[in-house]
Order: structure tokens, then C-alpha cells, then sequence
């Protein structure tokens, strides 16, 4: 998958959940406060996996461990964020460049 593609996806997506939950949402304002709970409970379900795929969960919780479990998990949190992104109306790619290009100053000054 291509960044093109990941964003439709998203495109997409943001479509389906606005149609899904539109009683539930009626405002910009609830439906960024949901996204912003939505990503907080999958970055909770990534730290989970996370922590069992280094074998320091409770027994009970380790004995279903399954590795695939924790790319899900990774992939949830993208486009959770990818999705609050489009919300808040923050292009993506142009943050993305910045950042980059200030991580990569920073480096180039050690």
C-alpha cells in the first residue's frame, strides 16, 4: 500500500464512521472528543501487546498471545491517528516533512 492509498483508505473510512455513528456525534467538537478516546483505548491495547510480546503480561493474559496480534495493534494506532488527523484538519504529510526535516537538523548538529 501506497501513501495515495492509505489515505483514501482513510478518506474512506472517515465516511463510514461519520454515516455509522451520526446520532451518536452530532458536532465536530463529540466527534474529535471520540476519536481522541478511540486512539488513547488503542495505544492502551498496543502497549498490552507490547508488553506480552516481551513476556511481561499477567499469565492469564500471556497464554493467548499471538505475534499477529501486535502489527494489528500498531496498524490501529496509524490510522486512529490518521483519522483524528483529518478531523482536526492537520495535512498529514506536510507535518510528517516538517518533523522529518527538524528530527534530521537536530541530527546533523551532533
Amino acid at each position: 500500500m501506497d501513501w495515495k492509498e492509505l489515505l483514501s483508505f482513510i478518506d474512506l473510512t472517515d465516511k463510514r464512521l461519520r454515516n455509522l455513528f451520526v446520532k451518536n456525534y452530532s458536532t465536530e467538537k463529540e466527534r474529535v472528543f471520540a476519536r481522541v478516546a478511540k486512539l488513547t483505548e488503542e495505544v492502551g491495547e498496543l502497549s498490552g501487546e507490547v508488553l506480552a510480546s516481551m513476556g511481561s503480561q499477567r499469565k492469564e493474559k500471556l497464554k493467548d498471545y499471538n505475534r499477529s496480534n501486535l502489527s494489528d495493534e500498531f496498524a490501529d494506532v496509524i490510522i486512529t491517528t490518521l483519522l483524528l488527523a483529518k478531523i482536526m484538519e492537520v495535512d498529514i504529510e506536510d507535518a510528517l516533512k516538517s518533523k522529518i526535516e527538524k528530527i534530521n537538523n537536530r541530527f546533523s548538529k551532533e
